[in-house]
């Protein structure tokens, strides 16, 4: 069994942010299916089978900065889960618009849902799938905080959905 958490905040009000990369792919690897809720886990989820193996997707539906909070949960739900099952998906500003890294224990410099998460787990020793949110090309008058709530420009839409759709490759070759 493997676990892919897709970070980001819930509402519409963010759904195209740069901080909300980590629904995108877990929405697009749901395929259109239905999510369903869990009040007490404070999350979305749903069930795949992907090459034999059965992956839950969450969307923790706290605000990112709590996002370990919905990951305290999972630890009850799944005990047995080590980090080598567990893919945490989320936006990076350490890396440009269009690319992404697959690290086992390795995440951006500073970023406070993944904070909240190791905060709660007790580790950092799990998969990061980061996904570059950055395109200031050098430009940091806008505060990070800020940044990663503004919405992609047209020009990087299409760097973000090849970077969604390599990223949900490299995670596949992870699966089988």
């Amino acid at each position: 069994m493997k676990i892919i958490v897709g970070l980001g905040n819930p509402g519409n009000r963010y759904s195209h942010t740069r901080h909300n990369i980590g629904f995108k792919v877990v929405d697009q690897m749901a395929k259109g299916q239905d999510w369903k809720s869990s009040k007490k886990g404070q999350l979305e989820y749903l069930w795949l089978e992907q090459f034999e193996e059965k992956v839950e997707l969450v969307k923790p539906q706290t605000f990112m900065n709590k996002s370990g909070l919905a990951m305290t949960y999972m630890k009850k739900k799944h005990p047995q889960i080590t980090g080598e099952e567990l893919f945490i998906v989320h936006d990076d500003l350490d890396i440009e618009v269009g690319k992404f890294k697959l690290h086992l224990g390795k995440g951006p410099k500073q970023h406070n849902g993944l904070t909240s998460i190791y905060q709660q787990l007790g580790t950092d020793q799990f998969w990061h799938v980061r996904i570059g949110v950055d395109g200031r090309k050098g430009d940091r008058s806008i505060p990070a905080d800020k940044y990663v709530l503004s919405s992609f420009s047209p020009e990087e839409r299409e760097l973000v959905e090849q970077a969604i759709n390599q990223s949900i490759e490299e995670l596949n070759q992870h699966l089988i």
